[in-house]
């Protein structure tokens, strides 16, 4: 496959701000052209945002399933190669499913289901269609991110005996939800939102962090889930004990209500030779401490950085002192999701670095994280299994 991919999108209509970064990230690498869309369930809308990027007023659809029944009619090299799915959450599983089941590979917003039950299923049926599925937990993508996962990799930090992460914001500090605030009307309401908010929302990314850079797997939690907001109906604010596997212990911790904290997700890891630290509000740094050792402040774009973990170095696109952030994140998932598919088109085996991007696995994790969250949060902080 050597022209470019076509990339349809469900969702991330008119003063949507997660469609419009996945639509920048995508097209950041010249490898993928957005060609289709059904943007928002209500159709005037969706004309709205197609008439916005300048896409054929025919590929404009009404809803998804139009979407799928006019794009497998026509010819093979015209049809969308994949749909990005940008909608709230409870949205995510019928759209996976039927765009799979019409053989269309799919990129898909956490988390991916409202249910650990339709998490397993999508990912029997992942299987099953043999498409390429990802899951768009953004922080894992950072190249500093990718260079911590390596050094624990290599055994630089020894056996990991503690994870701290943090996800503080405070955008939700006030009710806006019912001025109709459309992030914030979403995503507290359990109908679209699922079990939980804040944990739903960014509690994942922050549990995923912690399983992605350590290697390890949380097994058990104990959390307090809390909605200081009255009338809210999900979590505002939550912490969380955690057990992992081979004996590393964890806290998480994650709120939305949290007044001048904007994306503060951060990580420490603690090994028994050194421990690393790494902040998403200032992503092109890691730092390293070794015993009776100065802080080594590792900078991306450096070759050393390359030499050490060549995956932080294929998700890095311009010279260091240059700030590479969010949307470069966003983008290394999608190059990554993109050669992938291009491998599978041309009958080959994606490389170990084409694959490095979240799929349906994590996805289930994440829903198990949740489910095992709320249930404990109810059983008054009792300790739960994943």
């Amino acid at each position: 496959m050597e022209t470019k991919l076509r990339m349809g999108m469900v969702g991330g209509g008119p003063g949507a701000f997660i469609g419009e970064v996945h639509r920048k990230a995508a097209r950041m690498d010249g490898g993928i052209e957005i060609v289709a869309g059904a943007f928002d369930i209500d159709p005037k809308k969706s004309r709205q945002m197609g008439a916005a990027l300048c896409l054929d007023p025919q590929r404009v659809y009404a809803d998804f399933n139009a979407m799928i029944e006019t794009e497998r009619a026509l010819p093979e090299n015209e049809r969308i190669d994949f749909v990005s799915i940008c909608t709230p959450n409870n949205w995510h599983f019928p759209i996976a499913k039927a765009f799979l089941e019409a053989g269309i590979h799919v990129m898909c917003e956490k988390p991916m289901t409202l249910t650990v039950a339709e998490a397993l299923e999508l990912k029997q049926l992942v299987q099953k269609t043999r498409k390429v599925f990802g899951l768009m937990h953004t922080y894992t993508a950072y190249p500093m991110v990718k260079l911590a996962r390596d050094m624990v990799r290599q055994g630089d930090l020894g056996a990991i005996r503690k994870v701290i992460v943090q996800y503080p914001q405070g955008w939700l500090a006030r009710a806006i939800e019912k001025d109709g605030q459309q992030q914030a009307s979403w995503r507290t309401d359990p109908r679209q939102s699922g079990a939980a908010g804040c944990m739903g929302d960014i509690g994942t990314h922050a549990a995923n962090l912690a399983e992605y850079v350590t290697g390890l797997t949380i097994k058990e939690v104990a959390a307090d889930l809390t909605a200081f907001i009255k009338g809210r109906k999900l979590d505002d604010d939550g912490s969380c004990l955690l057990r992992f596997n081979k004996g590393a212990k964890g806290v998480l911790h994650a709120s939305q209500v949290s007044i001048g904290q904007e994306n503060n997700l951060a990580i420490w890891v603690h090994g028994e030779n050194a421990s690393l630290e790494w902040h998403q509000e200032h992503p092109n740094h890691l730092t390293v401490d070794t015993i009776n050792a100065p802080t080594q402040i590792w900078k991306r774009g450096n070759e050393y950085v390359g030499k050490k973990s060549p995956a932080a170095a294929r998700s890095t696109r311009i010279p260091a002192g240059h700030p590479e952030g969010f949307l470069e994140a966003f983008a290394n998932n999608y190059c990554n999701f993109a050669d992938t598919i291009r491998a599978k088109a041309n009958k080959e085996k994606a490389s170990e670095l084409a694959t490095d991007f979240p799929g349906v696995n994590e996805g289930v994790a994440g829903m198990k994280f949740i489910d095992a969250v709320v249930k404990s949060s109810k059983a008054n902080a009792a300790w739960t299994k994943i």
